[in-house]
């Protein structure tokens, strides 16, 4: 292989680095988003921008199609690259921080000069396996990625799991898989799904897009030929070549008892961070929310998706939307309810089950994910509970949202991020040795990982020798936690 060949950016460069690997200088980034993240890495002391092709100036279409949006991936196309352009955005003031307010025009084409790049889903599938990495680059996405955030192939790889644990380790291993519904992927499912469906009359379906978000193209039923359209050799004939190939879609049973607070449903984003999939690294957000519907939950009306979907660019349609008031509560306010209504351990148990839902998930791409040392995940988990307390995992997003809805939405997003690349540790200041980071708890390396302390609201006694290292919903002093945590590492070092 010749010294100037380009390689995949799975396989592991062993060239020289022109830069060098980062120490005392300057570490230089790009970014494809116009929302928080961009914010983040300009307010990073000792961080440079990168300007020049794909970077934020000129991904304006995807940035149009990200902006305010989370999505659950997809497949790579073969659209083509990403619109280039340029684009002046009016930004939006949430308490002492101004979001970016114009986009400087570019000066010239520096791709590849960088160590960190917060790209976007289309660029990495379009330049994945052309690119060259450098030892110290980090990039947004695995590649596949979405074979866990693609509701239909997050299903097939969650069963293919189950049925694998249940064959090495028996029956009553695999009950802990019962944490997703009941789900077909149609048409290809379809006559599987009218055998189950007949089995059992009366319940509520919901039918989703495999590959859409913001609750795209959703809707509830109750009558098969309300789905006429999804019948296999109907929805697309085979005399008919013209016709578009039919979209992918899930249907799930519903889960008609969902835990209502003020008569109202919600669902929980949790923020998952992972660094390696080869061995299994994951790190668990203590902060999110919990999003609700605007509208008191029925079963009467089913297609009222303002009573059954919870996602804000839904409810925030609604005729009755308060935008002040939102329609969010923080995890912390949601544990603290839960916990004054059902008591501490009713809702450890419930939290200690999205910690199962959060590794299984992802124990069952574990050997798909094409892993690379230079790339990282943060995923959006959408949690709901049953009026039993149960978690059920509703979907799994590779872009969460980040652009910011109010002043606490953006403090968090801007909290997250940070503490994000403070997790990647690009600056290398901590020891490698670190379970909590800021707001992320080091849930899973190879194995559970247990805490070493905790949160007296969220540990009974201040007991933390026998728990996992997850604290969801708990107090989040990161600021603090971060000072002291630096201070430890850089006595460690000097030693």
């Amino acid at each position: 292989m010749s010294k100037g060949t380009k390689i995949p950016g799975y396989m592991q460069g062993k060239g020289r680095n022109p830069r060098g690997i980062i120490g005392d200088r300057e570490i230089r980034y790009k970014c494809s988003l116009q929302n928080t993240i961009l914010d983040v890495l300009r307010g990073r002391p000792g961080w440079q921008e990168v300007p020049g092709q794909n970077n934020v100036q000129q991904n304006v279409q995807a940035n149009t199609k990200q902006q305010g949006q989370q999505s659950t991936g997809q497949p790579p196309s073969n659209t083509g690259k990403a619109g280039s352009g340029t684009t002046t955005t009016q930004g939006t003031t949430f308490g002492n921080k101004a979001s970016f307010q114009s986009i400087p025009p570019i000066t010239r084409n520096s791709d590849g000069d960088w160590d960190f790049y917060w790209c976007d889903r289309e660029w990495l599938h379009q330049n994945y396996d052309t690119m060259f990495l450098y030892e110290h680059q980090k990039i947004l996405h695995f590649r596949n990625h979405y074979e866990l955030t693609r509701k239909n192939l997050m299903v097939k790889n969650l069963k293919r799991l189950k049925k694998q644990t249940e064959r090495e380790q028996g029956k009553a291993e695999g009950l802990s898989f019962e944490f997703f519904p009941t789900t077909y992927e149609l048409p290809s499912e379809y006559h599987i799904f009218v055998e189950e469906f007949k089995k059992n009359p009366g319940i509520i379906w919901i039918m989703k897009p495999a590959a859409r978000a913001q609750g795209r193209g959703i809707f509830l039923f109750r009558r098969l030929k309300d789905i006429t359209d999804w019948k296999k050799g109907e929805y697309q004939p085979l005399s008919d070549p013209n016709r578009d190939a039919p979209e992918t879609y899930v249907v799930q049973r519903y889960i008609e008892n969902p835990y209502l607070i003020g008569g109202r449903k919600f669902d929980v984003r949790v923020y998952v961070l992972v660094v390696s999939y080869n061995p299994l690294k994951v790190w668990l957000y203590r902060s999110g929310f919990a999003r609700f519907s605007n509208t008191r939950f029925s079963l009467d009306s089913i297609e009222d998706t303002y009573v059954h979907l919870t996602n804000v660019a839904i409810q925030k349609n609604a005729p009755d939307y308060d935008p002040d008031k939102g329609c969010k509560w923080s995890t912390q306010q949601l544990r603290k309810y839960l916990s004054a209504k059902h008591g501490v351990d009713a809702v450890r148990k419930a939290y200690k089950g999205i910690d199962n839902i959060i590794i299984k998930s992802l124990q069952s791409v574990q050997k798909i994910i094409i892993n690379d040392k230079h790339c990282f995940e943060m995923y959006g988990y959408d949690i709901l509970f049953d009026s039993d307390l149960k978690p059920w995992l509703i979907e799994i997003n590779a872009s969460p949202s980040l652009t910011a809805s109010g002043k606490e939405d953006y403090e968090l997003k801007f909290g997250l991020l940070n503490d994000l690349l403070n997790v990647l540790d690009l600056e290398n200041r901590l020891t490698g040795k670190e379970k909590r980071i800021g707001g992320w708890d080091l849930l899973w390396e190879d194995g559970p990982i247990l805490a070493d302390d905790g949160n007296m609201e969220c540990v009974p006694n201040g007991n933390t020798t026998t728990i996992p290292n997850s604290f969801l919903g708990c107090h989040n002093d990161r600021k603090r936690q971060l000072r002291e945590l630096y201070m430890a590492a850089q006595s460690v070092k000097k030693t």
